[in-house]
């Protein structure tokens, strides 16, 4: 099923890490009470265990957590790539720092307000739906690419370095005429409603200008 089809049948899930059950209550209350999905977890290893949804995410998250620590969780190459909002009762400089260069979308420190929290999820949310938009765009960028030949690939190399018909007819050894034949076909393959739309997608998959 594709990501929109899902995302329109369920819609967007928070899920919350934390070992004190207290708390895990509290935030599933306030986060439902504000109409959001809300799924709990008291350590790492049980949100590890469980199979996360293919929808708009983001993962409310305690620093330290019995187990593996919430740090440590996001560094890990195999966890869900999915926004980050951390909380802590420990207001650490240091930890905060490196929460956020690890990619975190926030960092509150409890006690919190409901609408400070409620605004960092809601940005980890559009983070996350905005980050599956361009994915989804990039995969339907690269399945026309794929359907390129290869003499068209050279050809929109050459198109997006600023190669003129005539040169790149040159250096491929072809004539003008079936140079524009390819380029006619690649944009065609590509959607692509102008020059410049067709290099801003070339760029958006990493079409790599031709060698020098």
């Amino acid at each position: 099923m594709s990501n929109a089809a899902n995302d329109a049948d369920v819609g967007p899930v928070v899920y919350v890490i934390d070992d004190d059950a207290a708390i895990r209550a509290s935030l599933d209350t306030l986060l439902r009470s504000v109409g959001l999905r809300v799924i709990c977890f008291g350590s790492i290893a049980e949100f590890r265990a469980a199979q996360s949804e293919d929808v708009v995410s983001c993962l409310l998250l305690d620093v330290r957590l019995r187990g593996e620590s919430g740090l440590v969780f996001q560094q890990t190459e195999d966890r869900p790539r999915i926004p980050i909002v951390f909380i802590t009762g420990f207001a650490n400089v240091e930890v905060c720092r490196k929460a956020l260069k690890g990619g975190a979308v926030d960092f509150l420190v409890k006690p919190f307000a409901d609408q400070e929290l409620i605004d960092a999820v809601n940005s980890a949310l559009a983070f996350d739906a905005k980050r599956r938009a361009e994915n989804d765009t990039r995969d339907r960028l690269q399945q026309s690419f794929e359907l390129l030949t290869r003499r068209e690939r050279e050809v929109l190399a050459y198109v997006i370095s600023g190669a003129l018909n005539k040169q790149i007819a040159s250096y491929l050894g072809l004539s003008v005429i079936t140079v524009k034949l390819h380029r006619a076909s690649v944009m065609r393959k590509m959607n692509a409603s102008s020059l410049a739309d067709l290099v801003r997608k070339a760029e958006a998959i990493g079409v790599q200008l031709p060698a020098a």
